[in-house]
């Protein structure tokens, strides 16, 4: 009977064993911008309550979704209508955790005339992101400065035709002159040319047409809802994680280059360094900011209900720790 126990506790503590060897939180990040902070993580955490952190990079968010969907990657960062359609068309398998990213929006040119929305009428302007929210403000900003972008007689024409990495160097060569990016892209086409301008600054007309004293979200942490409800404990240490490669990030912004560059999340060390003072890097709980986020689907919701799925999202596409 002594030898039965005995063998049945040793089965127990190796299978527990081979459990927290193998049980991990599986990161999906984007390359590029949305993910610098994430190299913190990526450097200086091994695993959360026991479990260990795996990441996968992906160029874009269409990339990562059908691994999260088939329950390949449990955390994901993606933009704020993105989750908010998955969320609203599927059977709410992804729910938002927290905001990581704001607005860091601008129209680049090398027109020194460009002072204002409705300088760029005639004007034909390419835009990073169809169908996410470059695309959406550019809209909702053109349409409160009284400006058409739509039909044969359109003040200003949306052309999406040039990859976002792409840009900078089309309108340095000349080749194009007007164009709406997110950073580092801007950083990276001033950088490389004394030439090029930031002309408009979307969070500053963003603010004073709406009111709001704070700029509306750009990209969103999001987790599996099951992956939520069955590990609590893990999620919670990695958000905490998470928030604190945020603040270290902000204040190091050239180690935070190198990680980046070791790490290979798509950008070299010095474009993220100059970058990181005007990304708007965040960390704001989802319950917390769900007023912002919110207010940024309306705008969605205005130009194209499809692009955030029809509606806005319920209280349970709020993560509550």
């Amino acid at each position: 009977m002594k030898r039965k126990i005995f063998v049945s506790l040793v089965i127990s503590l190796i299978s527990l064993n081979l459990f927290a060897q193998t049980a991990q939180v599986r990161v999906g990040l984007l390359n590029g911008p949305t993910c610098v902070p994430a190299s913190y993580v990526m450097e200086n955490t091994t695993s959360v309550s026991g479990a260990g952190l795996t990441f996968e990079t992906f160029a874009d968010p269409q990339a990562l979704l059908p691994k999260m969907i088939k329950n390949e990657i449990d955390i994901g960062f993606m933009p704020v209508n993105v989750a908010a359609k998955v969320y609203n068309a599927g059977n709410k398998s992804i729910i938002c955790c927290a905001v990581v990213g704001l607005g860091n929006l601008s129209l680049i040119t090398t027109d020194e005339n460009i002072r204002r929305f409705t300088d760029l009428k005639g004007k034909t302007v390419y835009v990073a992101g169809q169908g996410a929210t470059p695309e959406y403000m550019f809209r909702y900003l053109l349409k409160e400065n009284n400006m058409t972008y739509a039909g044969e007689k359109a003040d200003v024409t949306m052309d999406f035709s040039i990859p976002t990495a792409q840009i900078a160097a089309q309108l340095i060569s000349g080749k194009i002159q007007y164009a709406v990016v997110p950073e580092p892209f801007a950083t990276i086409a001033k950088s490389k040319s004394e030439k090029v301008v930031a002309a408009l600054d979307f969070q500053k007309e963003y603010l004073e047409l709406t009111g709001e004293k704070e700029i509306y979200p750009l990209s969103v942490m999001v987790v599996r809802s099951d992956f939520a409800k069955e590990n609590s404990k893990l999620l919670k240490e990695f958000l905490s994680e998470y928030e604190k490669a945020v603040k270290w990030t902000i204040k190091n912004p050239t180690a935070s280059g190198l990680l980046c560059e070791k790490h290979k999340l798509g950008l070299a060390a010095g474009v993220v360094e100059n970058a990181i003072p005007v990304s708007n890097y965040t960390y704001v709980p989802a319950v917390s900011a769900k007023k912002s986020i919110e207010g940024l689907l309306n705008l969605f919701l205005e130009g194209e209900k499809s692009s955030i799925g029809g509606k806005l999202p319920d209280n349970g596409f709020y993560y509550k720790k």
